[in-house]
């Protein structure tokens, strides 16, 4: 017999263990069952067929119970997998740098970044021309715009104010489309 042999025959051995004692632990719930099912009939005057229902209930909830037994399991695992790695979601909504190759979901398909070097990512704006580009960071400059109005009195002032108001508006968003 060879050594791989021995170490498979140990862990049918264990495995078989573990069975025997999952099988042992179900006969006693069935019988602590049985033996409940029995007590009430004796003692609360039920009949047989009141009792044997109760019976066969109890042991159809234990066989779903352990029929349910690898669902439970596997969505277990897989609500665990779900959380853990939700702890390990990285945020990049204000930009950052992937050093190192980092998969990622791309359209139900898998993307990979970072496999050739570090990879930027950039948050996009649009801009007032509709266009979609890179921000930039930082603040600009402030703009100050000159303007002259000469006018011959207030009353003529305020006749016109609305269509100055309007002009300025128009030049001020010429100037900031071309920066």
């Amino acid at each position: 017999m060879t050594e791989t042999n021995f170490l498979d025959d140990n862990a049918y051995l264990e495995n078989t263990r573990v069975e025997l004692e999952d099988l042992e632990r179900l006969s006693r719930r069935f019988g602590t069952k049985l033996t409940s099912a029995m007590r009430s009939a004796a003692v609360s005057g039920r009949a047989l067929d009141d009792v044997l229902r109760q019976i066969g209930t109890n042991l159809a909830g234990l066989a779903l119970e352990q029929g349910l037994q690898p669902l439970k399991e596997l969505s277990g695992s897989w609500f665990a997998s779900l959380f853990s790695a939700a702890r390990n979601v990285l945020p990049f909504a204000d930009g950052g740098v992937v050093s190192s190759p980092t998969c990622f979901p791309l359209g139900g398909q898998t993307g990979l970044m970072g496999e050739a070097g570090a990879e930027a990512i950039l948050p996009l704006a649009r801009g007032a021309d509709g266009r979609l580009g890179v921000a930039a960071s930082g603040s600009t400059a402030p703009v100050s715009i000159v303007f002259n109005v000469t006018s011959p009195d207030a009353a003529s002032f305020r006749k016109s104010e609305a269509q100055l108001t309007g002009m300025i508006a128009r030049a001020a968003s010429r100037g900031l489309r071309s920066m």
